[in-house]
């Protein structure tokens, strides 16, 4: 779909943004804010990582998104004997005597690594390159995975047993860390009585790939004033404790810092917000809005934090206040 303008096309993005909303509540019951922040993610080209415990309909998420964006969509569930060519695929010898490809789950528009911390890091590994170059490499030949491509990683919480905690190379290439909570009382209500019934949802696809592809680009062209880009670039570093910026609470609580890649993402994630909310450039409400997602898993607190309690999204919030 050509626009007339960028504006028209930021009008367009938020005009769908209430009906993607509305059709993935059908389904998805209490969970407005993740929901959001997953499809901040897809049109900022990132990919997320859901943490909580199991039951609380992650699977069901992803697939009802991929649903309503007309996207292809696969789910890998993550064993600890799960191998890297489970993932991406494995040469084998058709009838012809000749080598062939078969294409793993990776090539699919939308993935779903279910339980990605229940497999060792060689096979979590995995998905590096597919997350960060959109391609994959078998048997020294390359493969150019089809866009748009978004991945939804769930983790289990670390401290239950059988878990393998991500490694930072990784969870760096991950733009948002959401946690799941328990849905409250009502929506639970909601959710047992629809899912133990003979109610039926029938889902509509609210926006195409070509539009999602599209709008994508027209984010990353949104213009962003030099005092949002600053405070970005600086809220990003008051995390790094003992540096010129590291204020008092970062240097008392915090062990290691965020890097470059959150800045970007700051700055990524208020165009997409802005741009859902009908605004034409972001301002430093809309950097608030994705930080504590994007920094909460980009930072690790020290044995003081630990000892007094104190969570990494209170010394977020803490640095967004300073």
């Amino acid at each position: 779909m050509k626009y007339k303008s960028d504006s028209e096309a930021i009008d367009f993005l938020c005009g769908k943004n209430e009906e993607l909303l509305n059709e993935i509540r059908k389904v998805i019951y209490g969970q407005d804010e993740i929901i959001k922040q997953v499809l901040i993610s897809i049109f900022s080209q990132g990919h997320c990582l859901l943490i909580g415990v199991p039951g609380l309909a992650k699977t069901l998420l992803v697939n009802t998104i991929s649903q309503v964006l007309g996207l292809d969509y696969k789910r890998i569930q993550f064993t600890p004997d799960l191998m890297p060519s489970d993932i991406i695929g494995t040469e084998i010898l058709d009838h012809n005597k000749e080598f062939k490809f078969i294409k793993g789950p990776i090539f699919a528009n939308i993935i779903l690594a279910d339980e990605i911390n229940r497999t060792p890091p060689k096979t979590q590994s995995a998905l590096l390159e597919a997350m960060q170059e959109k391609s994959v490499t078998s048997a020294g030949r390359h493969f150019v995975l089809d866009k748009p491509f978004f991945v939804l990683a769930t983790q289990n919480p670390i401290e239950q047993e059988g878990t393998y905690p991500l490694p930072e190379a990784q969870l760096d290439r991950f733009m948002f860390s959401l946690w799941l909570d328990y849905p409250e009382y009502n929506d639970e209500l909601t959710i047992v009585k629809n899912t133990t019934s003979a109610f039926e949802t029938e889902l509509k696809t609210i926006i195409s790939k070509e539009e999602i592809l599209g709008l994508q680009g027209i984010i990353h062209k949104i213009p962003v004033n030099d005092n949002v880009l600053k405070y970005a670039v600086t809220l990003a570093s008051k995390t790094r404790p003992n540096t010129k910026l590291a204020p008092t609470v970062t240097n008392n609580y915090l062990k290691w810092g965020a890097g470059p890649r959150a800045s970007q993402y700051l700055i990524l994630g208020a165009k997409t917000h802005a741009a859902l909310n009908g605004k034409y450039s972001p301002d430093i409400e809309n950097v608030n809005a994705v930080a504590v997602p994007i920094l909460r898993h980009r930072i690790i607190k020290n044995y003081k934090a630990e000892a007094e309690n104190i969570s990494v999204d209170e010394i977020i919030n803490q640095l967004m206040k300073s």
